[in-house]
């Protein structure tokens, strides 16, 4: 692979602030890296020294010859007075960029729904965005440099750049380029990244000392890859330092007693990264948390009764009504004690309207919303203003204002445990509120809707402006609450994460059930955009579909073949099931012999795979009983 860009012996420095030093890394031609690290570590720094758009105190950053960089900023700088086809464009003739395919393929994932004659001063920030990413997306560049380009996209737009930049710059050309991006989207990270870098913050530990600098830590593979080396890391720096003090120990008890009697130095045996989450358990104990949330919910949550909402729709010309527009038509849906259930839909399509019928804000057009008695909800929202007013508390105070204890997890934690679970340190716990960052913002408006103690807790894009080990801190918390939740996100990993299922909203007035979760709902999104533009339904798609399915009645002949379809997937489950069973015997024979360790991991790789089979046959069961019960 031909070399890119290089940083050697890199020194940066922000202020009187050390923010990285001695860095030394390549970009080389076909790498996808995903920068991490905790808000204000430097990731954005970084970038801007990859991109040559911020000089570098201290060593160098070299380029290949003809190496052209590409950078998206997180501040959209896009000029007033200019078109949306300027923006992304330039002066290029239209017949030039239209006749690429790669080009084309940008302007229907990212500006389909805007004018390209439309000055940009004239969009919101989202479509901004989206502008100023196409921007990058189409530039002749060799490297593309991204800030996280994944804010104010859906779950559709993230799953559209995850395919087109994995295209991009995963093909098997000679030479595809290579990307860089910091975002805070994990499976948006899993997708892409063939490395992952680690920004490390410094210290600054005052008193004359020397300031300790950041640093950059590099691993192999995706998201996932990233959190088994990085626990594996952990692991044998806590074996060292327990080393350490069993060495420091016996030096106190030579220098008091004299020499010891001989002893064997005690062996350490690094085991597989599997091993690390072999006896973890689940996130959550499902059963627990149930008893919990009936006991303290009752039977009834909140019921939506055949409810629509309508909204008027704008006065048309010359001031006459438009009529109404329906987003949400005759939906019937109940919330169960402990349900925790995630909430995906296009934009416009009604999720906030739904989360205000459920918090009691708004009253539907028709039908009836129906709480129980014992319901208390609590809404995380998408703005942290309602802090403004208590910009001159300290963290802890604003939290224990709100409560001096809460349960969490069956344990009491006060609120300055609360505090440094959600990892506030005790300086930055002892801030004013109006001096914190963001993400610190975001942190501290759940805390203190955690610390009212709901029942039923909605959270509107909880994952706004948190850094990847803030979002495992918050899921934490999330796993131990057991009441009723609802999360309505675009970061399609938190869904999975921390609910049970989905439904989506798909902006014609209904409610769906997702048993396939988050890659049915894509599903569905491509055929009804295939419909919608004329385009056949893929190979896949027809043959699945029965002759009647358009009547939405079986005949005599479809029904009987559906049934010898559902037969067939429940032959294959069973034994898709047994394959199952047998690798988790030899997993456990071979796991008892430290000498297979590297079978170990084989077999993991095929349980792995045999799993994914299984879920695969439990959805085609699912989606061919759906059949037969037309």
């Amino acid at each position: 692979m031909a070399h890119l860009i290089g940083l050697e012996s890199v020194r940066v420095v922000v202020g009187s602030r050390m923010l990285l030093d001695d860095v030394t890394l390549g970009i080389e031609d076909g790498t996808r890296v995903g920068v991490l690290g905790p808000n204000g570590a430097g990731k954005s720094t970084l970038l801007a020294a990859l991109a040559g758009t911020r000089e570098v105190d201290g060593g160098r950053v070299t380029r290949a010859g003809g190496t052209r960089v590409a950078l998206l900023c997180q501040a959209d700088a896009l000029t007033p007075g200019t078109t949306v086809r300027q923006a992304v464009h330039g002066d290029t003739p239209e017949h030039e960029w239209a006749s690429d395919p790669a080009v084309r393929d940008v302007h229907a994932g990212l500006l389909a729904d805007l004018d390209l004659g439309a000055d940009v001063a004239t969009l919101s920030g989202g479509q901004r965005r989206r502008v100023a990413l196409a921007a990058v997306l189409t530039a002749e560049a060799d490297v593309v440099v991204l800030d996280e380009p994944t804010n104010h996209l859906d779950v559709e737009g993230v799953d559209w750049l995850a395919r087109h930049l994995s295209a991009r710059f995963g093909g098997r050309r000679a030479s595809t380029g290579a990307l860089v991006t910091v975002t805070h989207d994990r499976w948006f990270l899993d997708a892409i990244c063939t490395h992952v870098w680690e920004v490390v913050p410094g210290a600054d530990p005052g008193g004359g000392r020397p300031q300790v600098p950041g640093r950059i830590e590099t691993y192999d593979g995706g998201y996932a890859a990233y959190v088994l080396a990085r626990a594996e890391r952990a692991r044998q720096a806590a074996v060292a330092a327990d080393k350490r003090e069993n060495l420091l120990r016996k030096e106190l008890a030579w220098l008091r007693r004299g020499a010891p009697a001989r002893t064997s130095k005690p062996r350490f045996r690094i085991d597989a990264a599997e091993a690390l989450i072999a006896d973890v358990p689940p996130p959550r104990d499902t059963v627990e948390l149930m008893a919990m949330a009936t006991a303290r919910l009752g039977k009834k949550v909140i019921d939506l009764e055949d409810v629509t909402v309508r909204y008027p729709r704008p006065q048309g010309p010359g001031g006459r009504p438009a009529g109404q527009r329906e987003v949400l038509r005759r939906v019937t849906w109940r919330l169960a004690p402990g349900e925790r259930v995630g909430v995906v839909g296009v934009n416009g399509a009604g999720k906030t309207t739904l989360l205000r019928l459920l918090e009691g804000v708004q009253e539907p057009t028709e039908g009836r919303v129906v709480r129980g008695t014992t319901v208390q909800v609590a809404t995380l929202s998408q703005s942290t203003h309602e802090l403004d007013a208590l910009a001159d508390l300290r963290v802890v105070e604003a939290v224990a204002a709100v409560g001096e204890r809460v349960t969490v997890g069956g344990k009491e934690l006060s609120a300055a445990q609360l505090v440094e679970r959600l990892g506030f340190t005790r300086q930055r716990a002892w801030t004013r509120v109006g001096e914190v960052s963001g993400g610190e913002r975001r942190r501290l408006q759940l805390l203190r809707l955690l610390m009212t103690e709901p029942n039923v807790l909605l959270l509107d894009e909880p994952t706004n402006d948190l850094d990847t080990d803030t979002l495992a801190a918050v899921e934490d918390i999330l796993d131990s609450f057991p009441g009723t939740l609802v999360v309505v996100s675009h970061d399609r990993y938190l869904l999975e994460r921390v609910t049970d299922h989905q439904v989506a909203l798909l902006g014609d007035g209904g409610l769906r059930d997702l048993p396939g979760g988050v890659e049915q709902y894509l599903g569905l999104r491509r055929e009804a955009l295939e419909a919608q533009a004329g385009a056949p339904a893929p190979p896949s798609s027809r043959a699945q579909a029965p002759a009647g399915a358009g009547t939405g009645v079986l005949s005599g002949a479809e029904r009987r073949e559906a049934m010898k379809n559902l037969a067939r997937v429940e032959r294959r489950m069973d034994k898709a099931a047994q394959a199952v069973e047998v690798l988790h015997a030899r997993m456990e024979v071979v796991s008892a012999d430290p000498a297979r360790v590297g079978e170990l991991v084989g077999l993991g790789r095929e349980l792995a795979a045999a799993q994914a089979e299984h879920e695969d046959l439990e959805l085609e069961w699912l989606e061919a009983a759906e059949l037969l019960e037309q």
